[in-house]
C-alpha cells in the first residue's frame, strides 16, 4: 500500500508539475545561415573585424573574455591577421589595439597595484576586478564569459544571435520584475509572473541584461550599415571564432586527411590485387 501511494502522489505531482515544466522551454532559435559553418565553411576577416569592435565597444563594459590572449587576433585567420607578421606579437596593428585596453599590473618598485597598456601577451581583460564587483553592477546578476560561449551554450551561434536581436516587450498578463527583460529566447520560467491562464505561460524567460545593441550604436570603419541585425551577425561570428581560433586549420587539416585516406585505399586496393592475384579466393 505504501508503494502504491507513493507512485500515486508522484504521479499526481508530475502532472501538476506539467505546465510549469513547459514553461521553461523557448523559442527555438532563429534559422540563420553561417558563413563559417560546414567543413569548406570559413571566417570572413572583415566580418570578425566588425565582430571584434561590436565585443569591445558593446560588450567588454561587462563581459570577460579571459581564456582569449589579445595576439590571437592577428594569428592566421584572426581578424587582424597579416603575413608580413608571422609571430602576432609583431603585428603594429594587433599592438596599437592591446594599448588602447588598459590591464591591471604591480608596480615593481613599489609592489602597488596598478594599471598599465596591454601588449599582445596579454589576456583579455575583466571588466569587474572580481565577482562580487561584477554581480554589485549588474543587480546580483554575473555577466558570463564569453571566450567559448557559442560552444556553451545549447543552440550555439544561432542562440547567441537570437538572443541579442530577441528582446520585446512582454506580452499581456506578465508582469516582469524591475531590472529584468523579457526574451523568448531565454530559458526561463515564468509561471510566478503570468497572471493568464496557466497552461499558455509566455514561452522564454527574463534576464538581467538589457538589450545590448541599438541601430548605429557601433560605427563600422568599412562602410557597413550599422543596423542591429549586422551587430549581432558581426559579433556573433567573432565569438564563435573566439571560441575556436584554430577553426580554418582544423579543416584545412582534416581535408588533407580524407584526401590521403582515399589515395591510400587506393592503392591499397591495387596492392592486394597484385599480391593475391594467383591466389584462389
Amino acid at each position: 500500500m505504501l508503494r502504491k501511494g507513493i507512485s500515486l502522489a508522484a504521479l499526481g505531482l508530475a502532472f501538476i508539475a506539467g505546465p510549469a515544466l513547459s514553461a521553461t522551454h523557448p523559442k527555438e532559435p532563429k534559422a540563420i545561415t553561417w558563413g563559417f559553418e560546414g567543413p569548406f565553411g570559413k571566417f570572413d576577416q572583415a566580418q570578425l573585424q566588425r565582430g571584434y569592435k561590436v565585443y569591445r565597444e558593446v560588450c567588454a563594459a561587462c563581459h570577460s573574455m579571459n581564456l582569449v590572449y589579445l595576439r590571437t587576433l592577428g594569428e592566421k585567420g584572426g581578424p587582424f591577421y597579416d603575413p608580413k607578421y608571422p609571430n602576432p606579437n609583431d603585428n603594429p596593428y594587433v599592438k596599437a589595439l592591446a594599448a588602447d585596453i588598459q590591464v591591471p599590473d604591480i608596480d615593481s618598485e613599489t609592489g602597488d597595484a596598478i594599471q598599465r597598456p596591454a601588449i599582445p601577451a596579454d589576456k583579455f581583460p575583466s571588466p569587474f576586478p572580481n565577482e562580487a564587483a561584477a554581480r554589485g553592477s549588474n543587480g546580483g546578476a554575473l555577466p558570463p564569459d564569453l571566450s567559448v560561449i557559442t560552444k556553451a551554450r545549447e543552440g550555439g551561434p544561432r542562440y547567441i544571435y537570437s538572443l541579442l536581436t530577441g528582446y520585446v516587450n512582454p506580452p499581456a498578463g506578465l508582469t516582469v520584475p524591475a531590472g529584468a527583460y523579457y526574451n523568448p529566447y531565454f530559458p526561463g520560467d515564468l509561471t510566478a509572473y503570468w497572471s493568464g491562464d496557466h497552461h499558455s505561460v509566455p514561452q522564454g524567460g527574463t534576464l538581467a541584461m538589457p538589450p545590448p545593441l541599438a541601430p548605429d550604436k557601433v560605427t563600422f570603419d568599412d562602410g557597413t550599415k550599422s543596423t542591429i541585425d549586422q551587430q549581432a551577425k558581426d559579433v556573433v561570428a567573432f565569438l564563435t571564432w573566439a571560441s575556436e581560433p584554430k577553426m580554418m586549420e582544423r579543416k584545412q587539416f582534416g581535408f588533407g586527411a580524407m584526401i590521403y585516406l582515399f589515395l591510400f585505399s587506393i592503392l591499397l586496393w591495387f596492392s592486394y590485387r597484385r599480391i593475391w592475384r594467383n591466389v584462389a579466393h
